[in-house]
């Protein structure tokens, strides 16, 4: 990390992986690994993790997955409960997240 780069972020690599799918639904592992800032396998994980937890799903079209966020899920620590992943990317983004 160079000097101009904060060691820490207030967002998790979750949510950043969220916020690349959001500007990019058909984004590839690699250029989500690229500007999050990890491993092409650990945005893997992290997909497979957002997948089985109801906040994403995908689905092919043609080489390409096309990814779906699932924007009325509520985010899962008890003092965030209340607002939903759509909110909060919405927020970060400055894009309307429309439900599924």
């Amino acid at each position: 990390m160079n000097k101009n780069q904060p060691g820490w972020t207030l967002l998790s690599n979750h949510a950043h992986v969220l916020v690349c799918l959001t500007l990019d639904p058909k984004m590839r592992l690699r250029d989500m690994a690229s500007n999050v800032g990890i491993t092409e396998r650990a945005v893997q994980r992290i997909i497979a993790e957002l997948e089985e937890a109801g906040f994403l799903s995908h689905h092919r079209e043609g080489r390409r997955n096309h990814y779906q966020i699932h924007t009325d899920q509520p985010l899962r620590h008890p003092l965030e409960k209340d607002c939903s992943i759509g909110s909060l990317l919405e927020a970060v983004t400055s894009q309307k997240m429309q439900s599924p």
